[in-house]
């Protein structure tokens, strides 16, 4: 079988992004099953090499047009001395991050590699450097779907999708409602099949408020938006349930009887995953053209 193409961009120059990258692909092994791509630079990849003492040997290319299949290749996406301050954000730090993840999804979107996988990004530096979205979430929808995707945490044995992704929590209300959740209920049921082959989901949705309400006492959203959409959603033919406490349904461990969950917004979703799957899981990308993930952590600056 042919091997896969598979396209790394760096993240954060000064994260932890590029020592994960390095001790991973120097793994014995890795080139038999895949032809890596890292979007950055040779000057970069060196710097992180010497610094964390990894033996490490890689190809200089400019596109994955050059591929040499039998080693880590690194395609040059800019030329320039860059100015590394491990450990702190900078606007240089967002600059080249953001260079890389261009080059990377430029060349996806060719057909040139055949996935991407993200290293982490500081929010804070991406701004730094002008970069208009929250996340890579965000841009990679606007460039790799039709308007649409959905935030999806993953281990062996847990799915947490997101209805909202990278709002401030006054937001998250107002965000909310029956068209959203509809549409991200279909594309989670969508994403178990095809990109999970699971034949036949099963969905838990986590209410909005406390209590989920407690049938309206505590806000009004799960009777407004949440349970009306779930059952529209049941008449379509998909098995799903809730709206459940999230509370109580984590802490009963009843994520354990469903192949998913769609939580309504990122912390709600996050903390139980990571207290649950911390250092076992993913950020998969649902709904766009292309395959993408992430690690289920940031760029580690305090360590």
């Amino acid at each position: 079988m042919e091997k896969m193409k598979i396209g790394i961009s760096i993240g954060d120059i000064n994260g932890i992004g590029l020592e994960v990258i390095l001790k991973t692909l120097a793994s014995p092994g890795i080139l038999n099953f895949c032809i890596p791509v890292i979007y950055g630079s040779s000057k970069v990849v060196s710097y992180h090499k010497n610094i964390t003492g990894i033996d490490f040997q890689y190809q200089q290319i400019r596109s994955a047009s050059q591929l040499v299949t039998d080693r880590v290749n690194v395609v040059n996406c800019w030329q320039d001395n860059v100015n590394i301050t491990i450990g702190k954000p900078s606007e240089a730090g967002g600059l080249y991050a953001i260079k890389s993840l261009e080059g990377a999804v430029a060349e996806l979107k060719a057909g040139m590699i055949d996935a991407l996988v993200t290293a982490p990004i500081n929010k804070y530096a991406m701004q730094m450097a002008g970069f208009p979205f929250p996340g890579h979430t965000e841009y990679l929808t606007q460039e790799l779907s039709n308007g649409d995707s959905l935030m999806l945490m993953v281990n062996d044995k847990l799915r947490i999708a997101l209805a909202t992704n990278h709002l401030p929590i006054d937001n998250v209300a107002g965000a909310i409602d029956k068209g959203l959740l509809l549409r991200k209920i279909h594309m989670l049921n969508d994403s178990l099949r095809k990109d999970f082959g699971v034949e036949r989901p099963v969905i838990a949705v986590l209410g909005l408020n406390p209590h989920a309400s407690d049938s309206g006492v505590i806000g009004d959203e799960e009777e407004k938006y949440i349970r009306p959409a779930i059952e529209e959603a049941k008449s379509k033919g998909i098995f799903v349930n809730g709206p459940f406490p999230a509370d109580g349904f984590f802490g009963s461990g009843q994520h354990v009887k469903y192949d998913a969950i769609l939580a309504m917004y990122h912390d709600q979703g996050l903390i139980p995953f990571k207290l649950l799957a911390f250092g076992s899981g993913v950020n998969y990308t649902a709904g766009l053209s292309g395959v993408r993930t992430s690690p289920d952590h940031g760029t580690a600056y305090d360590i």
